[in-house]
């Protein structure tokens, strides 16, 4: 094991702890040319961060000459000073029984479990927190059908067709029409249509970042971002994200922390969700939203708002977005059908200044040239009858309600020293497990009974806290919920008498026997 020792209460962000570390260790001799340092996946797990931190600090070092990565061989000290302008022999990876070994092969390591794997393996009849998705019962299909066989009878040749690669026009216009209606200066030319956020995500790190370059995200954040942001080889500085509400304290991002990043570092882009967070389910204030456009300005440092939860507002007063806010045109806003309606469509869009828009549209023609036209033009049609107001307000209701349901539970049945979120809407609660609890641990406990979460690990780039867990809420009825955290309790009370009988063993007085 290398002796490494992080320091996550350090000003100093932890990847560039690690670089100087581990040049040190050069340095001193304690680690010679040749010598083998573990794979960014085994380094993170050692040390308890996102591989994204061990990745920076290894690019670092490989592009200062010291480290150099050999695909299917590992990552090795060099030879001798300089050694990374040096011609590599190139050593074909070992086969099994003849045949390639494609693994060694791949050009990053992301073999290991993600969360999709652990949705994927959900058992069929399990009550099932892992997911924030819409509710499928609430699925409107005949609608849908009926808006399938105008778009047909209307133009079925024409969106069978190659289509515009900024989207299809019927869409712009009830987008625009929307966005104005809600307050935006939205036009034609602001408005580009996605294949969902995690695209628009993808289309901007193509657009605006180079490998190195520095990211700031929330963390805990959503783990789709982590693996974009991953993919792009950027260096990514995480800031907390306070689960706290009351007196003297602010959900949400820590403003401070990221005017701190950004006197430090110089930084490219900054991810938030600031409404209904996932996965902590917290809204950042309307202060604190204009003291972060104030930073970004005076910063010159654009904002990619997320905001895909914003319309499932169960309770309270609305708060306007970033982009609602923004006088400086610093804000992108990236947002989706996929919460609020049908994710199967994949259908989504980004609120940009012109120029913006123009640069993504050049970029998604080299991604995919122009998201599917029948999807679209089936959203433009739902929109045009009215029926997107009418299922989101139904939606909206519903999942109010669940959120209520699963808010009673967790104040009834968890036991003392469990912490949780209070959204105000959104799909998600961030549970908060007594301490020395891991949340992994007692998901396989949990899964015996028939219940599932989502293990909080999944949604940190660095200093995971083990003891949380994330509760989706909005595609499990009322019923379900009740039961699903009373069996979840349950586990934990289990659990934690465990602990306590081990702890009172522990301190029984030793008896010598004679």
């Amino acid at each position: 094991m290398i002796p490494v020792h992080l320091q996550p209460e350090s000003h100093v962000p932890l990847y560039i702890q690690l670089r100087d570390q581990l040049r040190a260790l050069v340095n001193t001799g304690d680690l010679r040319p040749g010598d083998r340092i573990p794979a960014s996946r085994e380094l993170a797990v050692q040390l308890g961060v996102h591989r994204t931190t061990i990745a920076n600090a290894y690019a670092e070092l490989e592009s200062e000459g010291l480290i150099r990565g050999h695909v299917g061989r590992g990552t090795f000290i060099l030879e001798e000073e300089g050694d990374a302008a040096k011609p590599q022999p190139a050593l074909p990876p070992p086969a099994v029984n003849g045949n390639l070994r494609w693994e060694s092969m791949f050009a990053d390591e992301r073999g290991e479990e993600s969360l999709s794997r652990l949705t994927q393996a959900a058992p069929r009849g399990s009550i099932s927190f892992l997911v924030a998705r819409p509710a499928t019962e609430f699925f409107p299909i005949e609608d849908l059908r009926n808006c399938t066989n105008a778009v047909w009878r209307r133009e079925g040749s024409e969106i069978l067709q190659f289509g515009s690669s900024d989207g299809y026009p019927p869409l712009k216009q009830v987008l625009v029409s929307m966005l104005r209606g809600e307050g935006y200066e939205a036009a034609d030319e602001n408005l580009l249509i996605t294949d969902g956020c995690q695209q628009a995500l993808d289309l901007l790190c193509k657009a605006f970042l180079r490998q190195g370059d520095t990211v700031v995200i929330e963390n805990p954040t959503y783990s789709g971002t982590l693996a974009i942001l991953a993919g792009a080889r950027v260096r990514v500085l995480g800031v907390p994200v306070s689960t706290e509400s009351g007196p003297g304290t602010t959900p949400g991002v820590d403003v401070s922390a990221i005017e701190a990043v950004l006197m430090q570092n110089r930084v490219k882009m900054i991810i938030l969700t600031p409404d209904f967070h996932n996965p902590t389910g917290t809204t950042l204030p309307v202060a604190e939203r204009r003291r972060l456009l104030d930073l970004a300005a005076r910063f010159q440092v654009p904002i990619v708002e997320d905001h895909i939860y914003a319309r499932l507002r169960a309770r309270g007063e609305r708060v306007p977005s970033l982009k609602q806010l923004d006088r400086s045109n610093v804000v992108i806003q990236i947002d989706s059908f996929s919460k609020i309606a049908f994710p199967g469509l994949r259908v989504g869009w980004i609120v940009a200044p012109a120029n913006v828009i123009e640069r993504l549209r050049l970029v998604k023609q080299t991604t995919d040239l122009h998201t599917g036209q029948l999807a679209q033009a089936i959203f433009a049609e739902y929109m045009r009858r009215g029926l997107l107001t009418r299922h989101l307000e139904r939606t909206r209701k519903a999942y109010s309600a669940r959120l209520c349901a699963l808010e009673l539970a967790l104040a009834k049945h968890m036991p003392h020293g469990t912490k949780w979120t209070r959204p105000e809407g959104g799909m998600c609660v961030w549970v908060e497990l007594p301490p020395g609890f891991d949340a992994s641990e007692l998901l396989i406990h949990v899964r015996e009974r028939g219940v599932l979460f989502s293990p909080g690990r999944y949604f940190y780039l660095q200093n995971p806290m083990p003891n949380t867990l994330r509760l989706g809420f909005s595609d499990v009825n009322e019923r379900e919920i009740v039961r699903g955290v009373a069996i979840l309790a349950d586990v934990l009370r289990i659990e934690m008498r465990k602990r306590q009988r081990g702890a009172r063993r522990a301190e029984m007085p030793r008896v010598a026997l004679v």
